[in-house]
């Protein structure tokens, strides 16, 4: 198992058989030899450097039913609301005010925030803070969307594949929602110019091996600048209330591949890993991750964005609580970076 690690780290790539082998390895030397070679890679290109991203979830309506998510159209226990472009720009001011200087605007499919409505307030958001990154996770858009988005001042869209089996993906989505369409959306993007992520679940329903290796394939073809990993977490009023979850272990073994097979991504250690785990976001970062989102949304909503159960929307994980995570991050030998933190490589 060693040498499959050794030759994802020399080559880049590695068989699918290979591939396979690595993902469902329980041999504990190969395992802390993907997250030393993955830690020693994320090292060569970006150093010790940690960028924060400023989270604004701005609305947990949304129009679609994916089956794995709290905020689906159908869960009328669903606690809904939206940000006004005032509650927006007063999370960027305080944003900034704490240094961050990326900001993510997140939301479900809203249909109230047509262009109309989003392009104006990017607008605001540019010309206030010039020398921060505008970041958008606001679903799938039409192409003249994306343009007048990234007209208006945005630069980075961010949109999971969630799976890149046909099967898969339809299992996990309803029947007016295509694969087909999530890829189409995802090029476009890089053809507009955006600094693009993707990514998708671990341990998903339904999701093999093979599953996860198509997916990084997939994630060959595109060649985001991000890639979004996290553990599958159930929510308990949707169709996989009942389901078991993604584990610790399968996530950071893929992320320490994802590392090794794209030196130059930017990796986040997400919530839900840290939903999972007490300390998963640090073994994230100590296994290839450069990326952590802490929390602007007004207090009073964060509940109420409710992908999955037990999300995390107090503590460490909140903007208030930089100077806590700070010391986390530096506690296992990083550092938190006040840079824009674009991915290394990346010309617009």
């Amino acid at each position: 198992m060693k040498k499959i690690v050794e030759k994802l780290y020399s080559q880049g790539d590695v068989t699918d058989n290979e591939l396979e082998a690595l993902i469902n390895t329980s041999d504990e030397a190969a395992i802390k030899l993907l997250q030393s070679l993955a830690d020693k890679t994320r090292q060569k290109f970006y150093g010790k450097k940690v960028y924060l991203r400023g989270l604004i979830e701005i609305s947990s309506y949304c129009r679609n039913n994916c089956l794995y998510c709290g905020i689906r159209c159908s869960n009328k226990d669903a606690d809904r609301y939206r940000l006004s472009r005032e509650e927006i720009l007063s999370c960027c001011e305080n944003g900034y005010r704490l240094g961050f200087r990326t900001f993510v605007m997140q939301g479900g499919e809203d249909p109230y925030f047509t262009d109309d409505i989003i392009c104006p307030i990017i607008a605001e958001i540019r010309d206030k803070y010039p020398d921060c990154a505008i970041t958008l996770s606001l679903g799938e858009r039409s192409y003249e969307s994306y343009r007048r988005m990234k007209e208006a001042g945005a630069d980075r869209y961010l949109l999971r594949h969630e799976a890149a089996d046909e099967e898969l993906y339809s299992k996990l989505h309803p029947e007016s929602m295509r694969l087909e369409t999530r890829k189409k959306c995802l090029f476009s993007l890089r053809e507009l110019g955006y600094q693009v992520g993707s990514g998708f679940m671990v341990g998903a329903p339904f999701q093999t091996t093979k599953h996860l290796i198509a997916d990084l394939r997939f994630l060959q073809e595109l060649q985001p600048q991000m890639i979004g990993i996290g553990p599958f977490v159930p929510h308990h009023c949707t169709p996989f209330a009942g389901e078991k979850g993604g584990t610790t272990e399968l996530t950071l073994r893929l992320l320490g591949i994802i590392r090794l097979m794209f030196p130059e991504v930017l990796l986040p250690a997400t919530t839900a890993l840290g939903t999972i785990s007490p300390d998963g976001r640090e073994r994230g970062l100590m296994t290839g991750c450069n990326v952590v989102m802490p929390n602007l949304s007004p207090v009073g909503v964060r509940k109420k964005y409710d992908l999955y159960d037990n999300k995390i929307s107090s503590g460490d994980e909140a903007a208030e609580c930089r100077d806590s995570l700070r010391k986390r991050i530096e506690a296992i030998g990083y550092e938190v970076s006040q840079e824009r933190g674009d991915a290394t490589g990346f010309t617009v």
